[in-house]
This record gives structure tokens, C-alpha cells and sequence, in this order.
């Protein structure tokens, strides 16, 4: 745990890090959960159900099961994590999920049900047991992935575009309490993932503003090479121009 042999600079990068990753069954989080490995770093990934074979078997990464919408299952996962690794280095929430299009008057209370479960709840189930392990980390860092459309909600999606803002703000939240110490919280906003079957089933589509899932997977990685005090409390947009 914490960077072998850097002296305590913390600019080594994600190397030596233990990071848990939820949301790892995901296209954007088994491309993480590859690169962090590639650097060095150990995944402690948490799945509702069994790893997906492309992460399960790589060296360094452990894995841990629970519904992340129930809070005694995931904080009996992440004592486990923070045991069984001596404490934890990150956590980059990657859980997904989308109900929306309909007119705001028409929305389904269903929907927000799912999303607050998914984008909330989730991040706050896991999060807080963690919080202590983040805190004394001496290169901590934590990232969600958001919406462009916090900035600029649409009536057709008023119930995802809330629990988008309710989980920035619990993220920055975190990065109030990380202030002066070596633990960073950052927020990602994308239109769009991209995933590489998605361009395989549509060769003919352009995906404008889409963001490639290899662009965001390497700037998680990188959130370990920056200073936290310039990464934490941070909110970024990772949308490509459109080119003519």
C-alpha cells in the first residue's frame, strides 16, 4: 500500500496504489481496471456479481462482491479491501446508468428510484466507509464520472441530470474534507462514452462529441500523477471537438 519505495513525494504516479473500482463489469471500467494494472497499480474491484473474465484473471487485481445500494454489504467489502491491502489509494466510481427521454411532466418516479440507487446512493455507500482509508493515503485520489448535462439540464432528462448534480456534489463534498491532506476528488463530465463495439456495430457513424473510454480510462490513471491540490475540488469536461 502507498507507493513502493517514492520516498513520499507522491509523484510517481498510480504505481504501488491500491484503488477500488466499482462499476468494473462496464466497458469504461474493465479498460481502467487494464490500465491501472499496466501501471502498476493493484485494482480492488467490487461487482454485484462475479468479475468479468477479461479483469478477473489479470495479476493484480482482487475481487469483491456487493450490491452497492446496500450499505452493510459494501462496507463489509471495502473493510475487507482496506485489511486485506493495509489501507486504500483511490476510488473511481465508474457505476453507470440512464432512464430518461421522457417529458419532465410524464417522468416515472421509477426512474428516479433506479438512478438515486445507481448514482447516489452507490457512491455514498462505498465512499464513506472508505473515507478514513482516502484521508490517510498519502496520494489519495477519487473521481466520478458526470454529465455535461449538470450544466445545462434538458426536461426530457430532469431525473438523470439531478442525480448527475446530487453525485458532483457529494464528490466535492469529499474534496472539502481531503483539503491539506494528500487525497484529491475530482469530477469527469462527458457527453457520451464511446466504446470500441460501439464503433464496430456502426462503422458508419461518426459519434460526434462522443469520448473515447480509452481517453477517460487514461485520465483517471494520470489523476495519480498530478499534485492534489490541483486536482481536488476540480470539475473537467472530456468532450472532443467537432471536427468538419
Amino acid at each position: 500500500h502507498g507507493g513502493d519505495g517514492d520516498g513520499g513525494t507522491g509523484m510517481n504516479g498510480v504505481t504501488g496504489r491500491t484503488v477500488v473500482v466499482t462499476g468494473a463489469n462496464g466497458a469504461l471500467g474493465q479498460e481502467v481496471v487494464r490500465r491501472l494494472v499496466a501501471a502498476g497499480a493493484k485494482a480492488a474491484v467490487i461487482t454485484r456479481g462475479a468479475p468479468a473474465e477479461e479483469i478477473a484473471g489479470l495479476d493484480g487485481v482482487s475481487a469483491y462482491r456487493a450490491d452497492l445500494s446496500d450499505r452493510a454489504a459494501t462496507a463489509e467489502a471495502v473493510g475487507r479491501i482496506v485489511a486485506e491491502h493495509g489501507g486504500a489509494d483511490g476510488l473511481l466510481h465508474l457505476v453507470g446508468g440512464w432512464r430518461g427521454g421522457t417529458p419532465i411532466d410524464e417522468a416515472d418516479p421509477a426512474d428516479w428510484d433506479f438512478l438515486e440507487a445507481g448514482l447516489i446512493r452507490s457512491l455514498q455507500n462505498v465512499s464513506q466507509p472508505l473515507y478514513p482509508a482516502l484521508a490517510a493515503s498519502e496520494d489519495a485520489r477519487v473521481a466520478v464520472i458526470s454529465s455535461i448535462s449538470v450544466a445545462k439540464p434538458t426536461a426530457k432528462n430532469a431525473m438523470y441530470a439531478t442525480a448527475k448534480a446530487a453525485a458532483e456534489a457529494w464528490t466535492l463534498a469529499l474534496a472539502d474534507g481531503f483539503a491539506g491532506t494528500g487525497a484529491a476528488a475530482t469530477v469527469l463530465r462527458v457527453m457520451a462514452l464511446l466504446t470500441p463495439q460501439m464503433k464496430a456495430d456502426s462503422p458508419e457513424r461518426k459519434f460526434p462529441r462522443y469520448t473515447p473510454i480509452g481517453d477517460v480510462a487514461d485520465r483517471l490513471v494520470a489523476l495519480w500523477d498530478a499534485p492534489a491540490a490541483e486536482v481536488n475540488g476540480t470539475v473537467d469536461t472530456l468532450v472532443p471537438e467537432v471536427t468538419a
